[in-house]
Parts: C-alpha cells; sequence; structure tokens
C-alpha cells in the first residue's frame, strides 16, 4: 500500500499534469504557476549557461541559466522542472505556435501544445525573437565576433575606438574568405548583412549546436566561423593557441530570459527576483562560477547593474 506522502505526491503530480493536458496553450502566467506548483524551464545547450549531464531517460542539465530559473522556482516556492527544446521548437514550446526566422522573416507554423513558461539558455535578445517574447532585464553582455584558426591568413584588427569602424573593417577581410554561420540564432548571416560582404557563408548541413563551431573550423569544414562572446570565452580556454580572435561582427548585444506575451506577471517576478539576486551578490557569485573570465572584459557592465540595483 502507497505511503500517504507517497500518494499526495502523486496525486499532485497528476494534477499537474493534467492541467497542462486539459489547457495546453493556456495563457500560463504568475498565479497559475504558482497554483500548479512549478515552473517549466525551457533549455538549449549552450556554453555554460545549459549543459547536458545525462540524456539517457529523463534530461538532467547544469549551468548558470540552469542555477538562475531554479533560484527562481525557490523565490517563488515552486518546484522546478527542466524541457530540453531546440531552437526549432523552443519557441512552440513557450508561445503555442511554432516559429522559425529564415531570409530576414518570421515564419509561423501550427499550433503546437505549450509545455514551458521560460526560455533560458544564454538567449540574445534580437528584434525578430522580441516580437515573439518579452524578454525580461538583461543580466549577460554579449556580441558576436569572427574567430578564426590560428594558421588563417585573416589578422585581428588593431581596434580604432569606434565600433561600428572595427566591424566595418573586419567585414571588408571576408571577401574570398568562407564563414560558418548558423541561422535561427545570434549567429545568422542575414542579421549582420554578410551575404553582401563577398565572404562565402557556410551553413552546417546538419543541425548543429553552438558550442560544435569551433570544432568544425579546428576540424577544417571552414577557415573561419561566428561565434558570440560567452562561447568564445569558452574556447578560448579550451584551445589555447589554436583559435584567434578577428574582430567584432556585431553591435554590443545582451542575453536575458524570454517570457510568453501574456504572462506579464511572471516575468515582472522574474525582474525583481532578478534585481534581488544582483543586490546580494549571487548573480555574481553565479557568473564567476560559470564565467570567471567575463568580469576581465566586462568588469563595467556587472559593476554598473550592481550599482543600479543598490
Amino acid at each position: 500500500m502507497l505511503k500517504a506522502r507517497t500518494l499526495l505526491r502523486l496525486i499532485k503530480s497528476l494534477s499537474i499534469a493534467l492541467l497542462f493536458i486539459v489547457k495546453p496553450t493556456y495563457a500560463y502566467d504568475l498565479d497559475e504557476v504558482k497554483e500548479a506548483g512549478v515552473i517549466r524551464h525551457i533549455g538549449i545547450p549552450y556554453a555554460n549557461f545549459v549543459n547536458y549531464i545525462n540524456t539517457d531517460g529523463p534530461y538532467t542539465a547544469q549551468g548558470l541559466d540552469i542555477e538562475l530559473i531554479q533560484g527562481f522556482a525557490a523565490y517563488l516556492g515552486v518546484e522546478y522542472q527542466f524541457v530540453p527544446s531546440t531552437w526549432n521548437s523552443a519557441f512552440g514550446a513557450l508561445t503555442g505556435t511554432e516559429a522559425i526566422y529564415k531570409d530576414n522573416v518570421i515564419q509561423h507554423g501550427k499550433a503546437v501544445p505549450i509545455t514551458g513558461d521560460v526560455i533560458a539558455n544564454g538567449a540574445t535578445i534580437l528584434p525578430w525573437r522580441e516580437q515573439l517574447l518579452d524578454f525580461s532585464d538583461d543580466y549577460f553582455p554579449s556580441a558576436v565576433w569572427l574567430i578564426s584558426r590560428v594558421d588563417s591568413t585573416l589578422q585581428p584588427i588593431t581596434p580604432s575606438g569606434s565600433l561600428d569602424k572595427d566591424i566595418n573593417t573586419v567585414k571588408e577581410l571576408l571577401r574570398g574568405h568562407d564563414v560558418l554561420a548558423m541561422e535561427q540564432t545570434c549567429l545568422d548571416p542575414n542579421l549582420y548583412d554578410l551575404y553582401k560582404t563577398g565572404a562565402t557563408i557556410i551553413l552546417p548541413e546538419k543541425a548543429r549546436k553552438l558550442n560544435e563551431m569551433v570544432p568544425a573550423i579546428l576540424n577544417n569544414d571552414a577557415d573561419n566561423t561566428l561565434l558570440d562572446v560567452p562561447d568564445t570565452l569558452i574556447a578560448l580556454e579550451k584551445w589555447p593557441g589554436e583559435i584567434k580572435v578577428i574582430g567584432p561582427i556585431s553591435e554590443e548585444q545582451f542575453m536575458a530570459a524570454g517570457f510568453r506575451k501574456d504572462s506579464p506577471k511572471l516575468r515582472a517576478a522574474f525582474n525583481d527576483y532578478l534585481r534581488d539576486i544582483k543586490r546580494n551578490g549571487t548573480y555574481n557569485h553565479l557568473v564567476e562560477k560559470y564565467y570567471p573570465s567575463v568580469f576581465y572584459y566586462y568588469s563595467d557592465y556587472f559593476e554598473a547593474h550592481k550599482s543600479n540595483d543598490t
């Protein structure tokens, strides 16, 4: 016979499951999250934001955004549930309608069940994504850089003091060179008009994760790749002396968590939580755990955000 505590947990789990099944496209905001007793975190493997540590059976993961949303769950007094996803399916899992960004246009697909309440995996705030969801306050700085193998003929530029000039200088170097890029992500060549540079843009024939871009150029799939700041910091530590940063491709960018547009209270609660952990030092401690070198490059960002919340 089941013990009373075990039976209660079983009934609660079944109730949550029935809530998701009966109302797959419900505007699941803060009150409903608290009523269900769980927040569902949509995550995509990327850098040290979300790393899978088990893919056999129930997915388990670790990383900056894993701990961030686990802390948010504790802040709300609910349980945490991880929902593994991909960029092709993540927006549907959050909003109930499939959507991809291709050829500078958002292409909407079929209606699908909502299986998550927040996307958080080092997601860059991009204009087309803002049409699909509402981002939280930003909490990590980024940008897209051109990365080359150390034996590439391209050489790192000398910073001019003007980001716009530096971006144009890097783009002028690309003519006749191949560059690995990835659609649906911040590395989408359409976002930076790279097809107009005269570069040969290489898109992966098979699904490739962002953390596989550097291994691809080391394997001679291409001589150069686009890469954003967090992945670059990890790559420079993982492959010292094998890659080099040529220069910037994008303006300054920022990362944040994404919420449904009809979940304003949940987003507001997350922003309150984020301000709290920035103020008490918890957030900087998490960043240092997963990205210790980012403070060397972006110390002003983290100090400014900390002081702005005090």
